[in-house]
């Protein structure tokens, strides 16, 4: 196996270290130090990283709201999210999404302000009342 990390600092911590090489596991980071591909200062290896323990976590499923549909566009969600802390790299601060009861399709729409909704809404309306050839129902947000 040849030498592929190169770092300007002869030795670094394992925790850099996992971050560096995308959130390897203890045991593959222990290898690459036994191997000398890497130096680490700091032992154990088997640190608790916040990032991976968010992604080992899964989601409980959702249980039934009660709702029935027959056909798309009878309930459709809506959810308004923002002011995001960061920009995006267009601009936008805010963000609406509709989500259709039946067929669960999801539309987002990023705004630059929040005062845009309702003309996203009415864009997303004319959208998928043609998609679908049918009228919404009814509209569920918060």
């Amino acid at each position: 196996m040849s030498q592929a990390f190169l770092s300007a600092s002869l030795s670094t911590s394992a925790d850099i270290w996992h971050r560096r090489l995308d959130h390897l596991s203890s045991r593959v980071l222990s290898f690459l130090t036994s191997n000398k591909k890497v130096t680490c200062t700091s032992y154990p290896l088997n640190f608790q990283c916040p990032a991976c323990s968010l992604r080992k976590s899964s989601r409980l499923s959702l249980e039934p709201m009660g709702h029935k549909t027959y056909a798309p566009l009878e309930l459709v969600f809506s959810d308004l999210w923002g002011s995001a802390p960061i920009l995006s790299s267009d601009g936008f601060c805010y963000f609406a999404i509709f989500v259709d009861a039946h067929t669960k399709f999801i539309w987002f729409y990023p705004l630059s302000v929040k005062s845009n909704v309702f003309n996203v809404f009415h864009q997303f309306q004319v959208l998928v009342e043609q998609q679908f050839s049918r009228k919404i129902k009814s509209v569920q947000t918060d």
